[in-house]
C-alpha cells in the first residue's frame, strides 16, 4: 500500500458503499462490548482502599488486583494475532464475553482475596482479546474512506468508559457494597454475551496453522516479565531508610532485576522464533508488520504518547490527593471534562483524518500535548484546583488529536492479512509502554519526595517537588513526537471491491 498523504476523497472512494447491515451490527456490538470491559476496569481504582478495609488486606496484596490484570493482558493481547485467524469472528467473539462474564461472576460470589485475585485473571483474559478483535474487524469490513470516523467512535468508548467508570464506582461504594460494581457490570456483560452470540456472523477469513506451544512460553515470560517488573519499579523507590524498608527494598530490587533480565531474555527467543515461524506463515505473532515503515512509526510515536500519558494520569490523582487535599469526588471531577472531550471530539476527528489525513491532526496534536505537559511541570503546592482542571482538558484535546490518527494510520498502512496481528501489536505496546510510563513516573516521584522529606521539606512541599520531578520526564518524552508527527501518513485509500466478509 502507498503511504502518501491524502488530503481529499478520490472519485472511487467517495462512490464507495458503507457497510452492510449485518457488518454495522457486528461493529455496534463490539464497540459496546469494549466499553463494558473498560468501564469495569476503570472502577476498581476507586475500589481498592474499600477491599483493603473489607478484605483485611495490606496495600502491597491490594496491589496485586491490578498487577494480575496487567500480566494478564501483557501475556493474551500477543497471541490475539494468531487466535483471530485461527478462529471465527463469532467464536472469538464468544470465548472473549464468556472469560469477561465468568470473571465478573467469580468477583462478584468471591469469599476473599484469593479468589478475587483468580477471578481479576479470568476477566482480563476476556478483555485482552476485545479491543484487538474490534480494531481487526473495523479494519476488515469498514472501507477506507470510512475508517478515520469509525476509528473515532472507538476514541468514545476508550474516552466515556474511564470517565463514567470511577463516578459510577464512587456512587456505589457510598452506597452499597464493593461486590456491586460486578453485580451491575455482569448483566450488562451477559446482555452482551447472548445478543453477539445472536446477531455477530463471520468476517474475514480463517486459517488452519497450529499454535506454536514455544512461542506461547516464551510470550508469556517474555511480556509478563517485563510488565511485572516494570511494576515492580515504585515499589523499588518508595521504601525508606530503616532496616525493615531496606531489607523490603532489597528484595523489591532483586524481584525487579530478575524479572526484567528473564523478560528481556525471553522476549529476544519469543523474536527470534517468530522470524523463522513467519516464512511458512506459521507466526503467532508476525513480526512482517515492521516492515511498513509507515506503521513502525507510528507504533513508535503512539508508545512515546502511551508512556507519557499513562503515567501523567497516575500522577495526577496522587498530586490532588496527597498535595492539595482533594478528594476522590474532586478528583474524579477534574479528570471528567478531559474524558468527555476526547470522546466528543473523536468522531469529528476521524472525518477530518478522512478528508486531510494525519499531518492536520497530528502536529497540532502533539504540539498541543507536549506544551501542556511542559505546563504541567510549573504545578506546586499552590496550584488550583481549576487550573489542573483546564490543563487536563486541553491536555486531552491534544490527545485526542493524536490517538485516532495514529490507530487508522498504523493498522491502515497493512495489507489485510496483517490486520490481526497489527491489532494484537497496537495493544501489545500500549500495555508495556504504559506499564513503563507508569512505573517510570511513579518512582521518580517517590524517590524525589522521600529525598526532600529526609531534607527537612515539609510533606506537601516533598510531594510537589516528587510530582514534578515525574511531569518533567513526561514532557521529556514528549519532545520526540514533535519530529514524528510530520512523517506519519495516511495510507492511500484501497481499491474499493466487493465487501469483505461470508
Amino acid at each position: 500500500m502507498a503511504a502518501t498523504d491524502t488530503s481529499s476523497h478520490t472519485e472511487n472512494t467517495a462512490a464507495s458503499p458503507g457497510l452492510r447491515p449485518e457488518e454495522s451490527r457486528v461493529v455496534w456490538l463490539l464497540l459496546a462490548a469494549a466499553f463494558v470491559a473498560i468501564l469495569n476496569e476503570t472502577t476498581m481504582g476507586v475500589a481498592i482502599p474499600h477491599l483493603i478495609n473489607d478484605l483485611g488486606i495490606t496495600a502491597l496484596q491490594a496491589q496485586w488486583l491490578t498487577t494480575a490484570f496487567m500480566l494478564t493482558m501483557a501475556v493474551v493481547i500477543p497471541i490475539t494475532g494468531f487466535l483471530l485467524r485461527r478462529f471465527t469472528t463469532r467464536q472469538v467473539y464468544i470465548a472473549a464475553m464468556s472469560l469477561f462474564s465468568l470473571g465478573t461472576l467469580i468477583a462478584l460470589l468471591s469469599p476473599g482475596f484469593g479468589l478475587l485475585v483468580v477471578a481479576r485473571v479470568v476477566q482480563a483474559s476476556g478483555t485482552a482479546i476485545m479491543m484487538p478483535l474490534l480494531m481487526t474487524t473495523l479494519m476488515t469490513v469498514v472501507p477506507a474512506h470510512m475508517r478515520g470516523r469509525m476509528m473515532g467512535r472507538v476514541s468514545v468508548v476508550i474516552s466515556l468508559a474511564p470517565a463514567i467508570g470511577p463516578t459510577l464506582a464512587g456512587f456505589i461504594l457510598d452506597t452499597l457494597s464493593w461486590r456491586w460494581i460486578f453485580g451491575i457490570v455482569l448483566p450488562i456483560a451477559l446482555v452482551a454475551l447472548a445478543v453477539g452470540a445472536r446477531w455477530i456472523h463471520n468476517l474475514g477469513e480463517t486459517t488452519r496453522a497450529p499454535i506454536d506451544v514455544l512461542s506461547v512460553i516464551l510470550s508469556a515470560f517474555g511480556f509478563g516479565g517485563l510488565v511485572y517488573g516494570l511494576s515492580q519499579i515504585g515499589g523499588a523507590a518508595s521504601h525508606g531508610s530503616g532496616e525493615a524498608d531496606a531489607a523490603a527494598a532489597t528484595v523489591s530490587t532483586v524481584s525487579l532485576i530478575v524479572s526484567l533480565a528473564v523478560g528481556v531474555i525471553a522476549l529476544g527467543l519469543f523474536v527470534w522464533r517468530q522470524l523463522r515461524l513467519q516464512k511458512k506463515d506459521d507466526a503467532l505473532l508476525d513480526l512482517r508488520v515492521f516492515r511498513s515503515a509507515n506503521f513502525s512509526l507510528s507504533i513508535a510515536q503512539m508508545g512515546l504518547l502511551s508512556v507519557a500519558f499513562f503515567g501523567v494520569i497516575t500522577v495526577v490523582p496522587i498530586f490532588l490527593q496527597n498535595v492539595l487535599g482533594a478528594s476522590a469526588l474532586e478528583t474524579g471531577l477534574v479528570a471528567l471534562p478531559g474524558a468527555l472531550v476526547m470522546g466528543f471530539t473523536g468522531p469529528i476527528i476521524g472525518r477530518v483524518y478522512d478528508r486531510w489525513g494525519t499531518r492536520v491532526l497530528l502536529v497540532p496534536g502533539t504540539v498541543i500535548a507536549s506544551a501542556m505537559l511542559w505546563f504541567y511541570t510549573t504545578f506546586d503546592e499552590t496550584t488550583t484546583i481549576w487550573t489542573i482542571a483546564i490543563a487536563q482538558t486541553i491536555l486531552s484535546l491534544g490527545l485526542a488529536l493524536s490517538f485516532t490518527p495514529l490507530f487508522t494510520a498504523s493498522l491502515a498502512s497493512l495489507q489485510p492479512k496483517f490486520y490481526s496481528y497489527g491489532s494484537a501489536v497496537v495493544g501489545t505496546v500500549q500495555q508495556v509502554a504504559g506499564a513503563a510510563g507508569i512505573a517510570l513516573m511513579i518512582a521518580i516521584m517517590s524517590a524525589v519526595t522521600a529525598s526532600s522529606t529526609q531534607s527537612g521539606a515539609a510533606a506537601d512541599v516533598a510531594g510537589a517537588a516528587g510530582v514534578h520531578a515525574a511531569f518533567l520526564v513526561g514532557a521529556i518524552v514528549s519532545l520526540p513526537l514533535l519530529v514524528g508527527a510530520f512523517f506519519i501518513r495516511k495510507p492511500a485509500d484501497e481499491p474499493v471491491g466487493a465487501p469483505i466478509g461470508h
